[in-house]
């Protein structure tokens, strides 16, 4: 069961999570930029059995929150999860905004979060995966096919570093 939002973030109710895709209701996600102890960024290539987006590239870990958890408890349950870690530091908090793309609409809170850990990221969730630097994400963005609102995530992330 996922929580339902408005326009707002408020929650209005919950669904399963199959219903709320199927019907596009609006929902809550978490993005979690991670870099690895030499400040690469990990990148990985979606599983094609992923329900949104699979087999696209994306460079940030996170998904869906549950019906009644924060942001935060999302973003450090879905990094852990995806990384294969434990232990990993509170991911910190950056911004929120809201995802819009025809019937696909999610309020989401991108974090970012250092893991010197070594990672062994979930089969199920990850088909690849390595950590590049921003010069080669750059590079890879015109090459690869990438999900679209990790896409639109960055490039508000960049914007969001460029105006602090």
């Amino acid at each position: 069961m996922i929580d339902i939002v408005d326009e707002d973030d408020n929650v209005v109710g919950t669904a399963p999570r199959g219903h709320a895709y199927a019907h596009g209701m609006r929902h809550r996600c978490s993005f979690i930029l991670v870099r690895d102890a030499a400040d690469r960024i990990f990148v990985h290539r979606r599983t094609a059995r992923k329900l949104v987006f699979p087999s696209l590239y994306d460079m940030f870990v996170g998904g869906v929150l549950g019906a009644g958890e924060t942001y935060d408890e999302a973003a450090l349950r879905e990094a852990e999860e995806e990384l294969g870690v434990s232990g990993l530091p509170r991911p910190e908090p950056l911004f929120r905004f809201l995802y819009e793309d025809g019937p696909r609409t999610w309020w989401s809170a991108v974090y970012q979060v250092r893991c010197e850990l070594p990672v062994h990221p979930q089969p199920e969730e990850v088909a690849w995966h390595a950590f590049l630097t921003e010069d080669e994400l750059t590079r890879s963005i015109r090459d690869w096919e990438w999900v679209p609102d990790g896409l639109e995530a960055y490039r508000r992330l960049l914007e969001w570093r460029a105006a602090r």
